[in-house]
């Protein structure tokens, strides 16, 4: 194992994640990104179908970082294409949760704008916590009324686009989230981003190349016209693990 200078010992990095107090009086919770790239950037191959590619270490990081989160949030799509339940994983997870504090299992939360959700999806047949759906006026009555009998509460938050803000806000107010994780996909980063609504991004580069105008990156979606109008970053902390980096940046504001 390599370690840079300004490795810290311990879990990776997890000391960056601390609430601020700006956040809550603003009634918003700490969002804080978790993402495992290519060294150019992907997400997943051009035909937009996940594979796992990191290491174990990186897997463990995800279910560490989730043992600081009120709710993790993920997309329809991540949901749909990868067996996830987004819990907090075995009893020494749940363990660490109680010691910081949260509650043994963390809210479960899936963003779909038409709730175009499988119904066969894993995370359906886990009953553990409670699971939310944040759709807009597109997803239909049926859609709904469907996810609802699979025991889901399903809100909506804007006409064509999901209304991110009165989201999360309602999230801080109805569930009392705090800090929410969200894992994607690219789009929902992206639109995140674009609201000023995050806080810090967990990003693991790893050894490997997809390549690919159509392979799906860490920030898709519209994108910024302007250098002026980008997200800037500050790197917090850094280490190397192998031939994996894992890097932590806080939101420049």
């Amino acid at each position: 194992m390599k370690r840079s200078r300004n490795s810290k010992v311990g879990p990776l990095a997890l000391r960056a994640v601390s609430p601020r107090s700006a956040r809550l009086a603003n009634s918003l919770p700490f969002v804080f990104l978790n993402v495992a790239t290519t060294a150019d950037g992907k997400l997943a191959p051009a035909n937009r179908h996940f594979v796992p590619f990191s290491s174990k270490r990186d897997q463990d990081l995800l279910l560490e970082l989730r043992t600081r989160a009120d709710a993790v949030m993920a997309g329809a799509r991540t949901v749909d294409s990868v067996p996830v339940t987004l819990g907090p994983g075995g009893k020494k997870y749940r363990r660490q949760r109680q010691r910081n504090g949260l509650s043994e299992y963390n809210l479960r939360v899936i963003v779909s704008g038409s709730a175009s959700i499988d119904p066969r999806a894993k995370i359906f047949q886990h009953k553990f916590s409670p699971l939310i759906i944040l759709a807009t006026k597109r997803a239909t009555k049926a859609r709904v009324a469907r996810l609802q009998k699979l025991g889901a509460i399903v809100r909506i938050f804007g006409e064509q686009d999901l209304d991110f803000g009165a989201a999360l806000r309602w999230l801080r107010r109805k569930w009392n989230v705090r800090s929410l994780l969200c894992e994607g996909g690219g789009e929902i980063n992206a639109a995140l981003l674009r609201k000023n609504l995050v806080d810090e991004i967990y990003v693991t580069l790893c050894p490997k190349i997809f390549g690919g105008r159509e392979a799906p990156t860490m920030a898709d979606g519209v994108g910024v016209n302007a250098l002026a109008k980008a997200t800037w970053v500050k790197l917090k902390t850094k280490k190397r693990i192998g031939d994996e980096m894992f890097l932590c940046y806080r939101v420049v504001r």
